[in-house]
């Protein structure tokens, strides 16, 4: 079992670091090659931060395990809203006034509901993908002709990364591109043999184990604003998040290995995942801020979530 948690661990770390990676050359390229920071925020960096739930997904997927591949997406969207948005204003009060996110959170409730009707057949085939991935392309195109770019996203260019050279670019796309699939492997590997020792179902461990360490960076991000002030981006950042997970992560994994969808899953956590993201609804269009004992409501929501599933 030390084996399969340092796999596990091991993945995770290869996760994050490749990630980062990744989104820093990506974005250095697309800038290089004179793409503005708008468009390089709402597509380089918003599918960069993803590249860790998809290459897990589209692992396990490959692998058989639709399970985790579902689970991750899933999980994560659950996680986003009750541990990462919890935790944040945990550590500082979310103000949502003067922030206008009700139309990407309609598009986040849209895609949620487009998902559950998709996995009441069963599966989400390749047509159900290029579905997803349609959608994805529409909530791109509005976002992009409305100009209205949420506010991590733009964030995410920093300075460091306007200035690196070509030569700085080359070896961070190369890293990112060679840790993330590594990591992804170990990561699913580890986590099906713990799932097989305990004799949990890898849906089970993809919705909590695998979900909580592919939203591991999210959340020091949310964090790390939070301590400086900028409390309000982990709801841009979380909104964003969803959708993208929703309508990239499974419409790309789908078109290359259809995911059956399991049982358990149409039981309860894809309308947990939607009352997750109900919730926000009064903070969101009534400008209620998430104070510390909403942030404390919603991480033993997520606690019991867990304690149901194992």
């Amino acid at each position: 079992m030390i084996v399969e948690l340092l796999l596990v661990l091991g993945g995770l770390a290869l996760l994050v670091l490749g990630g980062d990676l990744l989104v820093k050359g990506a974005v250095g390229l697309s800038l290089k090659l004179g793409m503005t920071p708008l468009v390089v925020g709402l597509t380089v960096v918003a599918f960069g931060t993803s590249a860790p739930e998809l290459l897990v997904s589209l692992s396990a997927a490959l692998k058989g395990s639709s399970g985790i591949a579902m689970g991750n997406v899933v999980g994560s969207n659950i996680a986003n809203v009750l541990v990462i948005l919890g935790v944040t204003a945990l550590v500082s009060v979310i103000v949502t006034k003067g922030h206008d996110l009700r139309e990407s959170w309609g598009m986040m409730i849209a895609a949620s509901l487009l998902l559950i009707g998709i996995a009441l057949t069963g599966e989400i085939g390749r047509l159900e993908g290029v579905i997803l991935l349609l959608a994805l392309a529409a909530v791109l195109w509005r976002q992009l002709s409305t100009g209205r770019a949420e506010e991590t996203q733009a964030d995410g260019v920093d300075g460091a990364t306007l200035g690196a050279g070509w030569g700085r670019i080359a070896v961070w796309l190369g890293l990112g591109l060679v840790l993330l699939p590594v990591g992804a492997n170990l990561l699913v590997n580890g986590a099906t043999d713990i799932a097989r020792a305990f004799g949990i179902s890898e849906t089970v461990i993809g919705l909590t184990l695998v979900a909580i360490g592919t939203s591991l960076p999210e959340l020091a991000a949310s964090v790390a604003s939070a301590l400086k002030g900028r409390a309000d981006m982990a709801l841009g950042n979380v909104v964003g998040s969803n959708i993208f997970n929703i309508l990239a992560i499974l419409g790309i994994t789908a078109v290359i290995s259809p995911l059956p969808i399991p049982p358990e899953m149409l039981r309860l956590d894809l309308w947990v995942m939607l009352g997750a993201a109900l919730l926000l609804f009064p903070f969101l269009f009534r400008g209620i801020s998430l104070t510390r004992p909403v942030g404390a409501l919603f991480v033993v929501g997520y606690a019991a979530y867990a304690w149901v599933l194992l």
